[in-house]
C-alpha cells in the first residue's frame, strides 16, 4: 500500500547471519563475564595482592570504570569506523587485560588489567547495533533479544564458573581462562564478522571523549566507595561533585559541537530520553538481585535466617537466573512482533518486579530464592532485548552503535547506583547472630531491599510508559483493477 512504510532490508548481506549472530552473542557474553569474574576471591584480594581490603576493592571498581567509559566512546568509533574494526580491537583489549592479571599479583599491574577487560565491554553496544544489519527481518527480534540478554546473562554466569574455578585451581586461571575467550573472540570476530564502512565521514570528538570519562569517573568512583569512605567524606562529595560538574560543562561543550561523541538533542528526544531513563532503574533492578541473593544465601545458618552455602554452591543457585535471560529470548522476540518494543519493555519491568515481591515472600530456602530471581530475570531479558530496539528506532541510522552505547551505559550506572543503595541499606539494619561474632544485616533489612529493587522496576514501567506511541502506517482502501495494480506497482518501486 502507498502509506506503508517500506520493508527493511538486510543492510550488510552475509552469507550465514546465524553464524554472525551466534559470535555476536558469544563474543558479547564473553566481555560481560568480566563483571563477576573476581567476586569469589574478592575477599582473598587483600592477602593475594598485598595490599589493604579497602584497596582491594578497586580491583572490582576498576572494570565497571572501565566499561562504562568504553561503551558509548566504542559506539562513536563503530558509528566512524565500521563495527568490525572495533568489535576485533575490543577483543584485542580484553586479551592484554586478561594476560596482564594472569602473570602479575601486583596490586596496581591487576588494577590496570581489569581496567582493560572493563573497557572490552565496549563490544556489546557495538554488536547489539550490528544485529540489525546483517539479519533479515524475521530474524531480527530473536537475534537482538539473544545479544541484548548477554549483558545480564555474563554477570549471572560469570558468578559460578569462577567459583568452580577458584575451588579447584589456582586464582591466576581465572584469568588465563579469560585469555583463551578473548582469543577466541579476536579469531571470530574477525573471521567470521562482515565489515560495511560508514557511508557518513565524522571523527572523534576527542575532548569529549576525555571530559566524559572524567565526569564519568568522578561519579561512579564516589558512588561505589562512599559506603567505604563515608557519604560525608570530602573524597566522596568531591569525586560525585566534581564529576557532576565536569558531565555539566562536558554537555554544554558537546551541544555547541559540530560533530559531538554523543549528540544530546538527539538523546534528549523524547522516546530516547524515556528509554534510556527506564535503563538506569531496570539496571539498578537488575543488580540487586545480584547483590543481595547471595549474601542471603552465603549468611551461616545460626544466624536464625543465613541459609549456609558456600560459594560455590551459591553461584549453582544463581546460575539458572542466566539461562532464563537466554530463555526469554524467543518470548522477547515474540513480544517484539506483536505488541513493539515500548509495550514489551513495560511487560519485562513488571516480571522483574513480580521477582522481587515474591523473594520478599520466599527467603527462607535456597530453591525458593532461585525461583524468585528466576522471575525477575525473565523480566530483565524481556526488558533488555527491548531497549536496543526502541533506540534504533529513534536515532539516525548514523549515530546507532553510539546510542546503544549512551543506552548500554545508564544500564551500568544503574548497576553502580544499586550497589551503593543496597549496601546502605544492608548496613543500616544489623543484628548480631547467637553466640556473637560479628554483627550481619537483618531479615528485614533484605526485604527492604527486594522493595527497593521492586520499586525500581516500576518506576522503569512508568517512564516506558512515557515513551510517545509510534504513530500507525496509514490504511489505504483497496483499489480497484488497473488502478489497484498501478498503485502496488509504484509502491514496490518506492520500496
Amino acid at each position: 500500500m502507498a502509506g506503508t512504510p517500506p520493508r527493511r532490508t538486510t543492510d550488510a548481506p552475509v552469507s550465514h547471519p546465524l553464524l554472525v549472530v551466534i559470535v555476536l552473542g558469544f563474543s558479547s557474553l564473553c566481555a560481560a563475564l568480566m563483571q563477576s569474574l573476581v567476586i569469589p576471591i574478592q575477599a582473598e584480594l587483600p592477602t593475594l595482592l598485598s595490599t589493604s581490603a579497602s584497596n582491594a576493592s578497586w580491583v572490582v571498581t576498576a572494570t565497571l570504570l572501565g566499561g562504562s567509559v568504553a561503551m558509548p566512546v566504542a559506539g562513536r568509533l563503530a558509528d566512524i569506523h565500521g563495527k568490525k574494526p572495533v568489535m576485533v580491537v575490543s577483543g584485542v583489549v580484553l586479551l592484554a587485560g586478561s594476560v596482564l592479571c594472569a602473570v602479575s599479583d601486583h596490586f596496581l599491574l591487576v588494577v590496570a588489567g581489569r581496567v582493560l577487560q572493563g573497557m572490552a565491554m565496549g563490544y556489546i553496544p557495538v554488536a547489539i547495533s550490528m544485529v540489525r544489519e546483517v539479519t533479515p527481518p524475521t530474524m531480527t527480534n530473536t537475534a537482538l533479544s539473544a545479544v541484548s540478554a548477554t549483558l545480564g546473562v555474563g554477570g549471572a554466569l560469570g558468578l559460578p564458573l569462577a567459583a568452580w574455578i577458584v575451588e579447584s585451581f589456582h586464582w591466576s586461571v581465572l584469568f588465563w581462562l579469560s585469555a583463551v575467550l578473548a582469543v577466541i573472540v579476536v579469531a571470530l570476530s574477525a573471521t567470521v564478522l562482515p565489515h560495511r564502512k560508514s557511508e557518513h565521514p565524522a571523527r572523534l570528538d576527542r575532548l569529549g571523549a576525555i571530559g566524559l570519562a572524567v565526569g564519568l569517573v568522578g561519579v561512579l568512583v564516589g558512588v561505589t566507595k562512599g559506603n567505604d569512605w563515608g557519604w560525608s567524606h570530602p573524597g566522596t562529595l568531591g569525586a560525585i561533585l566534581g564529576g557532576a560538574l565536569v558531565l555539566l560543562i562536558w554537555g554544554h561543550y558537546e551541544i555547541r559541537h559540530d560533530d559531538p561523541l554523543v549528540d544530546l538533542r538527539t538523546t534528549a528526544r523524547l522516546p530516547v530520553l524515556f528509554t534510556n531513563l527506564a535503563a538506569l532503574a531496570m539496571g539498578f533492578g537488575m543488580m540487586a538481585q545480584s547483590i543481595v541473593v547471595p549474601q542471603l544465601l552465603q549468611l551461616p545458618e545460626r544466624t536464625g535466617f543465613g541459609l549456609g552455602q558456600s560459594i560455590m554452591q551459591t553461584g549453582l543457585w544463581m546460575a539458572p537466573a542466566g539461562v532464563m535471560m537466554l530463555l526469554f529470548s524467543p518470548v522477547s522476540s515474540a513480544l517484539l512482533t506483536r505488541l513493539g518494543g515500548r509495550i514489551t519493555l513495560a511487560i519485562g519491568g513488571t516480571v522483574l518486579a513480580a521477582g522481587y515481591i515474591v523473594a520478599v515472600f520466599m527467603m527462607d530456602a535456597p530453591w525458593k530464592l532461585t525461583l524468585a530471581i528466576c522471575i525477575a530475570s525473565a523480566g530483565v531479558g524481556i526488558g533488555y532485548a527491548a531497549m536496543p530496539s526502541l533506540i534504533m528506532q529513534n536515532v539516525p541510522r548514523d549515530e546507532a552503535s553510539s546510542g546503544v552505547g549512551v543506552n548500554t551505559l545508564m544500564r551500568s550506572m544503574g548497576s553502580t547506583t544499586a550497589g551503593a543503595v543496597m549496601a546502605i541499606v544492608l548496613t543500616s539494619r544489623t543484628i548480631t547472630p547467637v553466640g556473637g561474632g560479628t554483627a550481619v544485616p537483618s531479615p528485614d533489612a533484605f526485604q527492604t531491599c527486594f522493595v527497593v529493587g521492586a520499586a525500581a522496576a516500576l518506576v522503569a514501567v512508568a517512564l516506558t510508559l512515557l515513551i510517545p506511541r509510534r504513530p500507525r502506517p496509514l490504511e489505504i482502501p483497496a483499489e480497484p483493477d488497473e488502478t489497484a495494480e498501478h498503485t502496488r506497482t509504484m509502491a514496490t518501486a518506492d520500496a
